[in-house]
């Protein structure tokens, strides 16, 4: 597998932080799990992240600090197993999909527009947490739009091209507030992409913002 668009800086700085939201983290990590050059990237702002902590000054703690955290877990914990879900596959309709997706609600497919189909992914630990699966036929055009926040589009299956240039698996395509595009479908085959959202769509067409409430976006 060829990577050629891959996360920004900023982003595996964010991801390494822990401070990307639940939805971007998720479609920023499936993009890890397929490239060894932003996995190698997200190491090194961890390790400076680590470098920088040991030049902080530390805080003198209070003396019963530790009995106060031991006991705080006991109460959250009491009458409670912990018992972890086994790593199954994750797949619809039998798509293989990223193993970034393992714990996640993967809803069914429903038509959102002529070749489109959409699946709500729901994220445990995050119920607000805006990540759809897409799936689009071949040769068609996705509506005109630019972004509130950053897009992060992962691609699982397929290809599609834009303004940016083609995308195909295992590549992500991260797009800020400046970014307007209208991917299109390669036709050589269906594209099956995740995607997640920081905030909007803004669709430029009227079609695109009689859309908008079916995406959610």
């Amino acid at each position: 597998m060829t990577i050629t668009h891959h996360a920004t800086d900023e982003t595996l700085m964010r991801i390494a932080a822990g401070t990307l939201a639940a939805g971007p983290a998720i479609a920023v990590e499936a993009h890890l799990a397929s490239c060894p050059a932003c996995r190698s990237r997200v190491r090194e702002h961890e390790a400076l992240g680590g470098a920088l902590l040991e030049e902080i000054e530390p805080t003198t703690l209070s003396a019963t600090a530790l009995s106060d955290v031991l006991a705080m877990l006991d109460d959250e914990d009491a009458g409670h197993s912990l018992v972890l879900p086994p790593l199954v596959p994750v797949e619809i309709e039998g798509i293989p999909l990223p193993k970034a997706l393992c714990g996640c609600a993967i809803g069914r497919w429903r038509w959102i527009g002529p070749g489109m189909r959409m699946s709500r992914v729901g994220v445990p630990h995050d119920p607000d947490a805006n990540l759809i699966l897409l799936k689009v036929s071949p040769g068609r055009a996705l509506p005109d739009h630019g972004h509130v926040g950053t897009e992060f589009t992962y691609v699982v299956s397929g290809s599609f091209s834009d303004r940016f240039g083609t995308f195909r698996p295992g590549d992500l395509a991260e797009m800020n507030e400046d970014a307007e595009h209208q991917p299109i479908v390669d036709k050589n085959g269906e594209c099956i992409c995740l995607a997640a959202m920081e905030g909007k769509m803004r669709f430029k067409s009227f079609i695109g913002r009689m859309l908008q409430p079916i995406f959610g976006i």
